[in-house]
């Protein structure tokens, strides 16, 4: 060929690494051509070739054209197509411009024919690789550009199962059925493979493909012409290879080589590990993949060809969303490579890996068989005998069994049985209910709310539809996906890696936001500060009241003249005073926020027939409520027992003054919980204060401490600006202000209204779990702005169970708040959520976002 056309034709080609040079983007080179020369432009080895660009494209399809390519290719790499001294074959492969699914396939070994079979399979050693690759392209071309009825074929395919007769048997079909026999010459086979390829892309079963993918219908395709080098079988093979070794995420190339001619993907269970490719090989691939994870940042995945001992890449991209393991050490590993700065590292994690990474997961097979779904209630996994009462739950895990505690709904007095199963199963409740907070914060799996679920605990049974469970039969729980299944699982355990407290201190580097803990007792502190809590943002003093103790809040509330009350709260006053002197050894220096007694009645009365006498009896009964959560608690509770709250804050202020004659003076703040009249809490301020006066007089000890609010309700959210006449800090209890905020029963609404409300997408989010930004978020923001308008210096934080939850942390940041607070097992959630939240504001006040901060306020 010579002359004008030519030139013109020489012009259309693109060998590999020349497309940039060019100026030429994706939407001449396809995705591919510009991989390829990525690759080339980092040094790594490429399969040779060249791109013939989206607008020529087709014009492949002339045997012309389709023979300077192959000429090109040739000169690329000194060998010719078929040729008896170091042999090529060609493939053709397509690309698009953006990523779609539904690419045609590759057409391998483009250039064999019976002529030159014998060769090429002398140059390899054996034939049947050969032969395989080569059905597949006869099969292609056949059907897709000679046309070849599909059915003539595939009977070829099922009457012939000798390799060499099923090839012979057919180009007979071809030969037969089709527009002409399949050429011997290169050329002419690309060509055809060219039309097959378009004709394939251009059916209407892949329009619509691309029409599903949002991708317009005559997207057009580049082509691209690859050497397909032949060397001897025992030092030549394909394969693909990741950086990573799923399992610790350490680097380590992982995959699987298969020997011979690449046509297909290789089944999993065929192949051999990566130890046994040919000569220096794995050490180049080995480069090439720590090349590529520098410069991508991300683990590398290759797919590559391996000749005469030579390897050389067909593909290479940059996993985005690779397992907690991977993306956590490959961070640590780019820091110190010195391809990503910290800060940067702290970005790529996603906090759900950190959450993943601490909790126990199930391995399942697919096997499995699901008994019910709930709600994910407390992350974690474990399998166990199922026992239907907290008696049974602490007998048997005493002597060492694991057991799910499967249970209606859980009281104060069960909390023995939570702490000792391994998880916890309810048919009630929400992510706010009882369960789920004690199980997040004594770290165990949990789901709540399972409603198909109907326990039986009299007849020692749990069923679902015509399905029964028995105590001692085993369950396995996720309480990640609320998923419950019977039998017994696998469970892999926690095995956080190293790098991840490197990570996390980045983290608490680039953030802004507090970050605390809700803790009861000193084990809850103990694990809070492990994991890197600041102090402790809530603890819940009524919870030092369950199990064993829950008696002692009973007697008060039940007393039946004031003898017997101060009686009550003098053993009270006693048992707190132990457990703050515990809780507070561990807090050191830290700041602790104590909340005051917020005990709703339903949650610590007895239930009918147990109380300790019949006056109780009916004192009780007088005492229930048809809503206890909008009853009789919090300040309500203190202002109808004047001496509740004196008795709790001297149990507090003594205990504070004992620990600082040993030099551990923790930063005190006492907290006022429910109130939404600014009197009530001028009222618990005073009581508070007497005792401190009170304290100081007995001791000789001024106990420093700030006195603020729990912000629970709409009404105290509104008049935050009053509120902060007496308070000196506000803390938003959300799982309160959502539940009076919405309407919504925190126990009850997520089952039986939630979940059909997702369904008709009127709510895609619990609000339980994620901060609702235009509802509570509006009030919060609305309160912060009127209480530092009377107090600029308040400090402000969030103690509802969505201070672990990243987008609520994120809306926190937003609202400038000064810490959040979660259970323990989610503060290095919260942590690294609060670098990226914080990262998220650096780069919307740089101008990276249209938003003005006014905008920005209260919206997620």
């Amino acid at each position: 060929m010579s002359g004008p056309a030519a030139s013109a034709t020489k012009e259309a080609f693109v060998p590999y690494g020349q497309g940039r040079a060019r100026g030429l983007g994706a939407s001449s080179l396809g995705r591919h051509g510009i991989q390829m020369d990525d690759l080339m432009a980092l040094g790594l080895p490429v399969v040779p070739g060249l791109t013939v660009p989206l607008p020529e494209a087709e014009s492949l399809c002339e045997p012309a054209v389709a023979r300077r390519a192959v000429e090109l290719v040739e000169s690329l790499t000194g060998r010719r197509v078929g040729g008896e001294d170091r042999p090529i074959l060609l493939r053709l492969v397509a690309s698009a411009p953006v990523p779609v699914a539904g690419l045609p396939p590759d057409v391998a070994c483009l250039g064999l024919s019976l002529a030159n079979l014998p060769q090429l399979t002398a140059a390899i050693g054996r034939d049947r690789d050969l032969f395989d690759a080569w059905a597949t392209t006869l099969r292609s071309l056949g059907e897709h550009a000679l046309g070849v009825p599909a059915e003539e074929l595939e009977e070829v395919l099922l009457d012939h199962t000798d390799r060499r007769e099923r090839a012979e048997a057919l180009l007979a079909a071809i030969a037969e059925h089709g527009e002409r026999s399949f050429p011997a010459d290169p050329a002419e086979q690309l060509s055809l493979a060219a039309t097959a390829m378009l004709a394939r892309w251009a059916t209407p079963r892949a329009r619509r493909a691309r029409r599903t993918q949002l991708l317009p219908d005559d997207l057009g395709l580049a082509l691209h012409v690859q050497a397909l080098r032949i060397g001897p079988w025992e030092r030549s093979g394909h394969g693909t290879a990741g950086s990573r070794d799923p399992e610790t995420g350490g680097f380590r190339p992982t995959g699987r080589f298969f020997r011979g001619v690449r046509h297909s993907a290789g089944t999993p269970h065929e192949g051999e590990p990566l130890e046994a490719l040919p000569g220096g090989s794995g050490a180049l691939l080995e480069h090439a993949l720590m090349t590529l994870e520098r410069h991508g940042r991300g683990m590398a995945t290759v797919e590559y060809e391996i000749r005469d001992g030579e390897p050389a890449l067909l593909s290479a991209q940059i996993e985005r969303r690779p397992n907690a393991h991977v993306t956590v050490r490959l961070a640590h590993d780019l820091v110190g490579a010195g391809a990503m700065s910290p800060r940067a590292a702290v970005r790529s994690v996603d906090p759900g890996h950190v959450q993943e990474l601490l909790h126990p997961q199930l391995r399942l097979t697919g096997d499995e068989r699901m008994l019910v779904r709930g709600l994910p209630a407390s992350p974690g996994a474990a399998s166990g005998q199922v026992v239907l009462s907290s008696a049974r739950a602490v007998e048997l895990a005493a002597g060492g069994t694991p057991v799910v505690l499967m249970i209606a709904e859980t009281t104060p007095a069960d909390v023995p049985g939570i702490v000792a199963a391994s998880a916890v199963l309810t048919t009630n409740g929400g992510l706010a209910s009882h369960a789920a907070v004690v199980a997040r914060g004594a770290g165990r799996p949990a789901v709540c709310g399972a409603s198909a679920l109907t326990v039986d605990s009299a007849a020692g049974t749990a069923t679902v539809g015509d399905l029964v469970i028995e105590e001692g039969d085993v369950v396995s729980l996720d309480g990640r996906t609320g998923m419950v299944y019977l039998g017994a699982a696998g469970v892999r355990a926690a095995r956080p890696p190293a790098e991840l407290t490197a990570l996390l201190g980045w983290a608490d580097d680039a953030r802004r936001l507090g970050v605390r803990a809700n803790a009861d007792n000193a084990p809850d502190a103990e694990k809070a500060f492990e994991l890197g809590a600041e102090g402790i943002g809530l603890c819940r003093t009524e919870h030092q009241f369950l199990g064993p103790r829950l008696g002692l809040i009973r007697e008060v509330i039940l007393a039946g003249d004031e003898a017997g009350r101060q009686a009550a709260l003098a053993e009270l006053a006693k048992a707190q005073h132990e457990d703050f002197l515990e809780l507070l050894a561990v807090v050191g220096d830290r700041p602790v926020t104590v909340r005051l007694l917020d005990a709703p009645m339903h949650e610590f009365l007895p239930a009918p027939g147990e109380a300790g006498s019949k006056e109780q009896e009916e004192r009780a009964a007088a005492l229930r409520e048809i809503n206890p959560m909008l009853g009789v608690r919090g300040v309500r509770l203190a202002v109808l027992h004047e001496r509740l709250y004196p008795t709790q804050a001297d149990a507090l202020f003594s205990a504070w003054a004992e620990l600082a004659r040993d030099g551990i003076r923790p930063r005190l703040e006492v907290m006022v919980p429910l109130v939404s009249l600014p009197e009530e809490l001028a009222l618990a301020a005073r009581q508070v204060r007497a005792a401190a006066d009170e304290i100081a007089a007995r001791t000789g000890v001024t106990v420093p401490y700030r006195l603020g609010s729990m912000v629970e309700t709409p009404r105290a959210a509104l008049l935050a600006g009053r509120l902060a006449e007496h308070a000196e800090f506000l803390s938003f209890g959300t799982n309160d202000l959502t539940q009076l905020t919405y309407g919504f029963s925190r126990d009850d609404i997520e089952r039986r209204v939630l979940v059909p409300y997702a369904e008709l997408g009127l709510c895609t989010t619990s609000p339980f779990a994620t901060l609702d930004p235009d509802g509570v978020g509006a009030l919060v923001e609305i309160a912060a702005e009127r209480a530092r308008a009377v107090r600029p210096g308040i400090k402000l934080g969030l103690c509802g169970e969505q201070g672990g939850d990243p987008e609520s942390v994120a809306l926190c940041e937003r609202l400038k708040l000064d810490y959040v607070s979660c259970s323990p097992q989610r503060v290095p959630v919260a942590r690294l959520a609060a670098a990226h939240a914080c990262a998220s504001e650096e780069s919307e006040e740089s101008g990276e976002s249209g938003e003005s901060g006014e905008s920005r306020g209260g919206r997620s």
